[in-house]
Parts: C-alpha cells; structure tokens; sequence
C-alpha cells in the first residue's frame, strides 16, 4: 500500500506529528493530540485493519514514534502517548484477526500486518530504544509502593507488554536467510536487551516479593527470549561443548561422504558413455504389464534397478485436511556471545528467581487471576530451566519449587484435557495439539531430572526420587498415559516432533519402571475399573408416600370423614377446577393413555384424607377425558360424584411399582435376560501386585507399532537416541513378549529394505542388526506357515499374532468351551419355522415360545434373539427386550384364570413361577403379585416367594459360637438391606430367623446396657413398649405390615437421633427410611411376633432384671425339643418386658410381679450346647453352671442347634 493511497485525515495527523531533520526529531505543537487522535483512529479500525496498514507502510513508528521515544523522554504525557501506541501498533497479528484467516482476501491481509511487525521488530533492534526503555522502567521500580500512582503502575505494564509483543514478532526465514551461529534479528534484538541492562530489571522483578503482580509478563518475556534455543546445547557452551559440535558435524559429514563414494560405485560399475544408440529391448520375466504378459522394458539393464510401477504416473494430490501436520518450532545456534549472555542469564535465573517466580504464577494459575492458555507458559520455563539446570550442573535444590508429585499432577491434568480437546474441538485441533506438546515436553522433564536423581551421590536427594517415583508409578492414571497418546495420534494435528518427544518419554519411563520393579522384587500398585451398577428406578409417588391401598373394613372407616368434606366441597361453588392438571404434560405417555394415573391419583388424595383435592382432580379428569364417562357424565349430580368416588377409593387400581420386576428365575436363566433397569459405571480402585510383562503387552497393538514404524521412516533425519528408542521398543516387544510377527508387514519389510541397502548403513548398526533379527524370524516361519506371505499385507492384534505362530484355529480350541454350538440348516429352517409361526401371535413372547418348542441343542434366549438378527428375520436386538406389559385392566376371565392358577399351585414351592409359566395373557412379576393381594389369595407378598427347603446342620456351618454369630448377622443385614416391597430374594423358614435373632441377644444387650448408662433409659423403654404392642397387633391382625417409629417427645427424637442408638436399631432388624419421601424408622413386616418379643426382651434394663429375675440352676437341655418347650422359653421374657413397661406407667400389680417370677423359674435352659468332644460331654454334664457361666469361651468349639421348629 503506498503512501498516496493514504487517508487524507491520517495522512493530516501524521504530518502533524514533527520531522525528522538529520538526527535531531522536530515535534509539532500539536503532536500530543496528534497521537492520541492516531489511537482514536486505531481503535474505529474496520475488520481489515486498514489503519494499522496504512500506518505501516508510511513507517510511522520508525520515522516518528521512535525518535519521539529517545529525544523527548522528559515530555511525560508525549512520552506516555506514544508508548501507548506503540504497544497498539506491535500486538499480534493474531491477535488483530483473531485467528488465521481462511479467506484469501483476509489472508493477504493478514501476511501485509506481519510484514510491517517484522520491519517494526528490526526497528527495535538497537540499544537506544531499549536504553530509553530499561532508564524508565528503573525509574519507576525506584519508587516504593506508598509512592507509585496509578499511572506508574499502568507505564511499568505498557512497558513489559511492548518488550513482549517485539520479541513475539515470528522471524521471516526467506528474507533474513540466516545460517547457524550467524546473528539474526532475533539474536541482535536480545544482544540490545543486554547492553540496556533490561535483562537486569527482568531478573530483579523475577526475584523481587513486592513485584509479584508482574510474574506472568515476566515469564512470558522470557519465554521469548530463549524461543528457538536449545537448554542442553546452552549449558554446555565452553571448549568442551564446542569439541563435541566438532564431532557430531564430522559423524553428519563421514556420513554424507559414505553416499557420495556409494553413489560413485555405482556409476562406475554402470556401462560407459560409448555405446549403441540402440540399447535394445528385454523382457522381464515374473513382472507383468498391463496385460498378462511379462513387462518389455526398453532401456538398457543398468537402468533396470530404477524401474517403477509408478514411473510416468500423476501423483495423487492429499486432501489437505489429511495432509501432516508442519513443524512450526525451529532451533537453531544463535550467535557465540548471544549463546554466551544467554547461559548467564539462565545460571542466574535459576540461582535467584526459578523457584520464587514458578510458585508466584502457579498460584496465579489455580486461583484463575491468569489469562487463558497462561499456563502454557508455566510449562515451557519448566522444561527448558530444569533441562538446563539437568546439563549444566545438576542441583535439585534449584528447581525444588516445580519437582513435586503435584507438579506431576499438575501437568498430566492439563495434558489430558489439552488430549480430549483436541478430540472435541476439531476446527483448532492443532492448536491443542501444540500445547499438548508442550505439556509433554514438561512431563518429560519431569521425568529426566527424577531419573538424574538416582545417580545422585547424595542420600537424601535418592531417598527423594524414590519416594516420587513410587507415588508415580502407583497411580493407574500415570502408566495409562502413554498409551492413550499412542492410540489417539493424529499426524495430521500433531507434528512428527511431538511424535519423537512420545517415543523418547515412553522409553525413559519403561526404563525407569524396569529398574524400580527390579530393585523393588515386588510393587503394588493402585488398579481402576469401571464396574456396572444397577440403578434402581424410583418408586411410585403412592408407594412411596404410604398410600398404599387399605384393608376394605379400613377404607368404611375412612369414608364417613370423607363423605362429610365431599358434601361440603360439593356444594361450594368456588371450587374451581384450574386449580389442578389430571395429567403430566411433560410425560413421555401420551395424554389419552395417562387417564389410569389420574385415576390412581384420585384414590391417593382421597386415602390421604384430601378430599377437595380429589373432587377437584375428578372434575378436572372430566373436562379432559369426556368419552366414555369414565369419570361420570357432563351433568353427574353432586350425589353421585361423591358415589363414585366411593367407588374409587374402594377399586383395586394397577400400580406403577418401581423397577419393573422380572421374577427369580434360575441363574443361568437370569444372566441371559436383556436388562430392563437403567446401568451406572462405577470407578472400582483396588490395589494389585505390578508385573511389568504384562504392562508391556498392552503396548502390543497395531495402533502403538503403526507409530513406532511411522517415527522410523524417518531414521535419516531422527537423532541417534531417538532410533536407540525406537528399537528398543520394538525389541521389547519381539524379543521380551515373543510377538515378532507385529511387525510382519509389508511397509515395515520395504523400510528395512531401504535401510539395508543404505549406503549409509554402517553408522546404523543397531537398526541394521534388528532389520536381520525380524527377517530372520520371518522367513523361518514363512517355510512352516505359507499364508504368512498374505499377511504380510495387513496390520495385526495380538490373537492374530498367536494364530500365526501357533497354527490356525488354536484359540478357537482353547475357546470351543466357551462358544456357542454352530447352527445346523436343519435348526436354521426350524427357527425359521417357528419364528414365522408365532411372531403374529398376540400377547405372547416370542423368544419364549420358540425355546419351549426348539427340541435341538439347548440355546439361550440370548443366542436365539441374535441368530434371528443374522438371518434377517428381525432388525434389531431391541425388538426382543422385554419391556413388560402394556395390559392395565384385569378382566373377569383373567381374575378367574388367576385365581384357578394360585388354588392349583399353591402348595407348591415356586407358587408365582408356575402362575407366570400357565398363565395366558403374560404380565409382571409386580402385576400378578399386586393382583393376588386385591383379591385377597394371600395376606402378605412373603407367602409367595420360593420356598428353600432348610439344610441346617452343624457340619457345614463355621466352628465356634463367634463364627455362628458373624454368619447369622451377616444373613439377617443381607436381608435387612432389601427393599421390603421389592425384594426378589426367597423367604427362610422363621425357626431360622428365630436362631438368627438369638445370635444377636448378646450384641444387643452390651449395647443397651451402654445406652442405659447413657440415660437413653426412657427411649429404650419406648422402643421396647413399641416391639411388644408391634408383635400384639400382628397376632390379633394375622397379617403385618411395616409399622413406623414416632417419636412424640422431644426425648425420643434426641435418641433417633444417635448413632449408637441408630446401631442398636439395625442390630434389632429395624429398617431405616428408605427414600427422601420416608421420615421415620420403620419395623419390617417380615419380624414375626414371636421374633419381636425376642428383640423386645434384650431390651431389658439391667437393674430391673435383678430385681426380677432369680438365680437359675441351668440344665443341659434333650437333643429334642418341642413347640410347647419353645413357647415356655420365651412366655416370660415377653411378660418381664410388659411387666416393666407397666412399672413405668405404674400401672403393675403385685399378681403380675409373682407371675413373671413363677414364669422365670420355670424358664428352660439355652438352646444351644457346646461340646468339646464326646469324651469331655460326661464332664460338662457334671460341671455345666461354671461353664456357662463363663464371660468367654477359650477353646474352640463346635456347637449344636436344636431346631424344635422343624419336628
């Protein structure tokens, strides 16, 4: 753009600026406002940056602002302006477009603002600038906090931001041309930063306390500094780094030289230039051409060797989305004394500034005062000084402030969200990948400087690296890491740079790992896996809430109240029916298919005594559902509304339980269902004992190989440590875990065929010899196996590996066991048959009726459903889940089929399995047990369970009466962890939960004697008046239900409320609310009352017992027992515990008092009998009153159990 084409309003500004006579600046008496007008007009630029163009092409910052800058320092807001606008002037260009335009227009655009940055930075190159620059900057750092204004501050900032946007600028490579150790922009930009003594100032506010508000622009600034310097090359400059550049440029050389006397050979063994115009014309046996004859090939046949199918072809153009990614860091060797001021500058930095400056913005970092991305920055000075620190003169103590287990942390976190962003975010999936790089390259630092620990002569600096290293390699997520970036390269986001750095890290933490297990003999290790969870649905809002249908002489009860209110509300017109909405609109059930809910939500508003509620929502369900009048006609006369909601309260409505229950069925029957309840992933930590083979295969895979061969290709370029790595890894994985045949493939083969014929091979000996190794492997087993010459073509797993080596078909003799049977076309047309047969049948599963008619091979369910997909018959997996039924109303034919079903089986074992077998029209478990308890088949849900037949003996039960303790009370808390309505478990018989209940007497008593010297004396006691009334209502009822714990008084909410009390309430079998909507404790329906009274008696308070209970002279009780016996035993327990709650009511008699003693002392003795042996039985009979008598047993026991029960 050139000047004329300037605008007439900027170019009048400009010129309002001054001129330049000579050396000397003449400033314009308006060229204050003259620069604050060119920062008005920067600020109004459009979206092409069209001022900020034109201002560079007319070289306002080289012609005006910089001698404004160095000869009118003094002029204050001059001076202020135009650092201002300088600091507009020289921000990144990608920072003006916000990214790198696509549009070819704006991309032009875009190259013209670099270009005028590269001229402003060469501008910059020179000490006067800078002088002017660091005089200021140490001006203001002179004044001390309570003398700093506002204004001070903001100068100090607009400084650093303008050192930062110059060094920034990205050098021109095509214009400048520079080769190592020449001097570049760059380096003459820093060579000024030095002789300014600004390097100075940066270490002071690096360094300083008090200037911690600046830590971020500081690392920033010299994060720009040392951009394309090598740390390993700066810290060792000096003659003896140079000898060792001397020796690498000789290998580089002697390496070129070997090609060049290769290439000569050559030639020379080729024909001379004398010869026949006519070369003549061969034919290629075993090559053909396009045809099916051999190949002519016209030239001579020293030219045979170069012949290419592809000679003469186009070469295919790559997209450039699948194009790979560029580098876009470059190193190079920056001028001697550059080099030289650079390595001060390090040594320096890390002995004053590293450890303070790296925890000022790591605080800055997590408590989010940074900008984004800052933490990039964080990560490169990492790397680069703790390389630096590792090369020059290891001193862990310099770098004490990043060498932590949460600098570890710190950067594998970053690293993996940088790694799921470049998944996410597609469009800037190279940007991630660039700081993903970064955050390796940290992590790999990390990792050499804890390995240069070990060779540390200091104890306590390896007692460090140990303790680190065993923090890091216990963590799963630490040795995951790098496979998750093998599997997820990309080369067409992540550079072959970032590639290198992986293999190189992977190499030094095996290798680490390696040495660890072998010095440790064995290490334990921290182990993660996801673990499916079922997720039980939530409960019917009825179910839940309690308003589970009553007793039919219950709800007559109810409804005298309840007719009284409808009467009421029936009369008022006020009664308005906006009020409430009869359906769910935000249900997925359509709005005519929800008119059963609203009928269901009638009858729980009238059960919970809200009978406006349910006038309302009958009203509303009218005006909603009007067809069939269902809920009464249009003109119902308030008499029969409050008539037919009688009749609601009173029906038998379907209810949603929770989750939909299946039934138990058999186990193997079980595993092969579809689930119908909703699965979680639950993280299981474990710990188990570390192999490292076995870490080592999981590297065994085509994607980790594919990365390995792709960095190989390039062994020419790569740096001798970096093939050193490749090959190791690969040896690894042939040698150590025999799996050569991973690398049997025909691009691997054509690489090491380009590197044996290498005239360069010699100084690859190491590739060369592993080459041969897998060659050899090879060919040897091609004379056994033939088709290993076809898979040669392919990448290959593990299995395919073993098949290989092992001859095929082996894994699938080692898992003929495991397979499912082959189908036969005879049971193919057969399935088919009965597939056609029964799929239109309504009502009726399909799966279920093939299995019972397939007389084959027995399949499962599973394999039937899958079979059925393969051959056509169906679409999908889904079409076959068992979704329950959608059948709502019970016909009168159905109750009849039902109740005919239960009067046959009801003596059976599996009473419900045999119903849900023969019966017609198929539904739930939950449906037909709900049904059965309408119609009043069976009292309570437990009379339908399976029954077990009891196998109690005292041969398979634990030794000793602790062991039979721990195993009942590890039964009765399985059981008191299943949901009353839902439990699918079987029923035991109650002489076992009986037994169970009297394991516990003892837990129980030691913890009410301990709430008892507590004073939680009057809860127990309300406890024990509760268990006792419990176990009175369900004998008189015959049937029981789940009776809740109230606390009236303020006495017995402190005592729900603790958790020792709360402990003695599971111990008792008392079930804790099960859901938010429940309060209150609730005792189980399934306690019987004789197990209540039991629990109730345990309760006793110790003083009382004395009172009342005499000295017993116990006997050893027959080995047969009786119901009659059984009932004696516990009769007084059961009296002494009502005795007691009279007492406290004062309510007893002395009638009482002698009936509880005249009981007691008829009391038989314990049920249980502990033997020695059969010889030491004659002396316990003798002895048995001190033995029982005994607070412990010391021997070990066996123990027997009368079961009066069972007889």
């Amino acid at each position: 753009m050139d000047l004329h084409m300037m605008n007439c309003e900027l170019l009048a500004t400009c010129s309002a600026l001054g001129y330049l006579e000579g050396d000397t600046y003449h400033k314009e008496p308006d060229c204050l406002e003259s620069v604050k007008d060119l920062i008005r007009y920067l600020r109004h630029e459009d979206e092409t940056r069209d001022v900020r163009q034109q201002l560079g092409a007319a070289q306002i910052l080289q012609s005006d602002l910089l001698p404004i800058l160095t000869q009118h320092r003094q002029d204050k807001p001059l001076f202020d302006a135009v650092i201002r606008l300088m600091v507009n002037l020289t921000q990144p260009a990608l920072l003006c477009f916000g990214s790198l335009p696509k549009e070819p227009s704006f991309r032009h655009h875009f190259l013209q603002v670099l270009t005028y940055l590269q001229a402003y930075k060469e501008a910059f190159a020179s000490e006067k600038a800078f002088g002017v620059l660091s005089e200021t900057l140490y001006e203001l750092l002179q004044l001390g906090w309570e003398e700093r204004q506002e204004e001070d501050n903001l100068l100090i900032e607009r400084i650093l931001l303008l050192v930062r946007n110059i060094l920034h600028v990205p050098a021109d490579l095509d214009q400048e041309k520079k080769i190592d150790d020449d001097a570049s922009v760059h380096d003459q930009l820093l060579w000024a930063i030095h002789l300014s003594g600004l390097d100075d100032l940066l270490l002071f506010l690096a360094s300083s306390s008090a200037e911690q508000q600046w830590s971020l622009h500081v690392l920033e600034i010299v994060s720009l500094m040392f951009r394309d310097q090598n740390p390993e090359q700066l810290a060792g400059i000096g003659q003896g780094r140079l000898a060792q550049e001397r020796s690498a440029d000789v290998a580089e050389l002697e390496v070129l030289r070997q090609r060049e006397m290769a290439e000569k050979k050559t030639r020379a063994l080729q024909r001379g230039n004398r010869h026949s115009r006519f070369g003549g014309s061969y034919i290629v046996q075993g090559l053909k051409s396009i045809g099916e004859r051999d190949l002519i090939f016209h030239k001579g046949l020293h030219n045979l060797r170069n012949y290419s199918s592809d000679l003469g072809k186009q070469p295919k153009k790559v997209p450039k989305r699948r194009q790979a990614a560029r580098e876009l860091s470059i190193q190079r060797r920056s001028a001697l004394n550059v080099r030289l001021f650079l390595r001060d500058f390090c040594s320096e930095f890390l002995e004053n500034c590293y450890n303070r400056l790296m925890g000022s913005v790591k605080d800055h970092l997590l408590r989010e005062k940074a900008q984004q991305h800052d933490e990039t920055y964080y990560m490169w000075a990492l790397a680069f000084f703790m390389a630096f620190n590792r090369a020059a003169s290891f001193r862990p103590g310099l770098v004490s402030e990043t060498l932590s287990v949460r600098t570890f942390h710190f950067i594998e976190q970053n690293l993996t969200n940088y790694y799921e962003m470049m998944l996410t975010d597609r469009k800037e999936a190279a940007s991630w990948a660039r700081r993903m790089h970064l955050a390796l390259k940290a992590y790999q630092e990390l990792l050499a400087t804890v390995n240069e620990m070990d060779l540390s002569p200091d104890e306590a600096v390896r007692e460090s690296s140990r303790i680190i290293k065993n923090n890091i390699f216990y963590v799963m997520e630490y040795r995951e890491l790098f496979l998750t970036l093998f599997r997820k390269f990309d080369e067409r986001c992540q550079p072959r740079s970032f590639l290198r750095d992986l293999v190189e890290t992977t190499h030094l933490f095996l290798k680490m790992l390696e040495r660890f297990c072998r010095s440790r003999g064995n290490l334990v290790v921290q182990n993660k896996r996801k673990k499916r969870r079922k997720k039980k649905k939530v409960l019917d809002q009825a179910t839940v809430s309690g308003n589970v249908p009553s007793s039919p002489e219950e709800l007559e009860a109810m409804w005298p109240a309840l007719a009284e209110q409808l009467q009421y509300c029936a009369q008022n017109p006020e009664l308005s029916i906006d009020s409430m909405v009869p359906f769910d609109a935000a249900s997925e059930v359509p709005v005519e298919e929800q008119r059963a809910e609203a009928m269901v939500r009638i009858q729980d508003c009238l059960l919970a005594g809200q009978a406006p509620q349910a006038l309302t929502l009958l009203r509303s369900a009218r005006e909603v559902w009007p067809e069939g009048d269902v809920f009464g006609s249009q003109d119902i006369s308030p008499e029969e509304e409050i008539q037919l909601l009688k009749q609601i309260l009173s029906a038998p409505l379907p209810r949603q339980q929770g989750p939909e229950e299946c039934g138990t069925e058999e186990q193997e029957e079980e595993e092969e269902e579809e689930e119908e309840e909703e699965e979680l992933q639950v993280v299981q930590v474990s710990e188990k004992e570390f192999n490292f083979l076995d870490y080592l295969k999981r590297f065994a895979c085509s994607t980790v190989v594919r990365a390995y061969v792709l960095l190989l290709r390039s062994y020419q370029q790569n740096s001798a440590h970096t093939n050193h790595c490749i090959v190791k890894m690969l040896h690894r994985l042939a040698h150590d875990l025999k799996m050569e045949a991973l690398l049997f493939q025909l691009s691997v083969f054509c690489l090491f065929n380009r590197l044996l014929s290498d005239p360069a091979a010699g100084a690859y000996k190491e590739l060369v010899t592993f080459a041969k190794y897998i060659l050899g492997k090879f060919f040897a087993l091609a004379a056994v196996n033939q088709k290993a010459f076809v898979e040669l073509l392919f990448w290959k797993n593990t299995a395919v590996v073993r098949e290989m080596t092992e001859g095929y078909g082996s894994l699938d003799d080692r898992s003929s066991s495991r397979r499912a049977p082959t189908w036969s076309p005879e049971e193919e047309a057969r399935l088919r048959e009965l597939y056609l047969a029964h799929k239109d049948v309504e009502g009726q599963d399909v799966v279920e009726a093939i299995l019972a008619h397939l007389n084959t091979v027995p399949r499962t369910r599973k394999q039937i459903i899958h079979h059925l997909v393969q051959l056509g018959l169906a679409d999908s997996v889904k079409d076959f889940q068992r979704k329950g039924t959608h059948i709502v109303l019970w016909t009168g034919d159905q109750e009849l089929e039902l109740q005919r079903l239960f009067e046959e089986f009801q003596d059976s074992d599996d009473v419900l399995g045999h119903i849900m077998k023969n019966i017609t029209a198929k539904r739930s478990r939950a449906r037909i047990v709900d049904k059965l308890l309408a119609l009043g088949l069976v009292a309570e849900r437990r009379e339908l369970y399976k029954k077990r037949r009891k196998k109690l003996a005292s041969s398979i039960l634990p030794n000793g009466a602790e062991s039979l303790k721990d195993f009942c009370q590890e039964d009765l808390e399985e059981e008191e962890n299943l949901p009353e309505e839902d439990s699918e478990e079987d029923e035991e018989g109650s002489s076992e939960a009986e037994e169970v209940q009297g394991s516990l007497v003892l837990s129980t008593e030691n913890l009410g004697q301990s709430l008892h010297q507590e004073g939680f004396s009057t809860p127990l006691l309300w406890l024990q008046h509760c268990l006792i009334r419990a176990a009175d209502d369900r004998e008189e009822d015959g049937c029981s239900q789940a009776v809740p714990l109230v606390p009236l008084t303020e006495e017995n909410e402190e005592a729900m409320e603790n958790e020792q009390f709360q402990q003695l309430l599971r111990k008792l079998g008392v079930r804790p609310p099960a859901s938010e909507q429940e309060t209150f404790w609730r005792i189980p329906a399934k306690l019987s009352p004789t197990q209540l009274r039991r629990v109730a008696a345990a309760l006793n308070q110790p003083e009382e017992e004395q009172k009342l209970q005499p000295e017993l002279q116990p006997e050893v009780p027959g080995e047969e027992g009786s119901d009659e016996e059984h009932c004696k035993e516990h009769r007084p327990q059961a009296l002494r515990a009502l005795l007691l709650t009279h007492k406290k009511k004062g309510l007893a008699s002395p009638e009482e008092e002698d009936t509880v003693g005249k009981e007691q002392l008829k009391t038989a003795p314990k049920k249980r009998q502990l033997l020695d042996s059969d010889e030491e039985q004659e002396d316990e009979g003798r002895n048995r009153a001190p033995e029982l008598a005994a607070p412990r047993i010391q021997k070990k026991k066996r123990f027997q159990i009368e079961d009066d029960e069972d007889d």
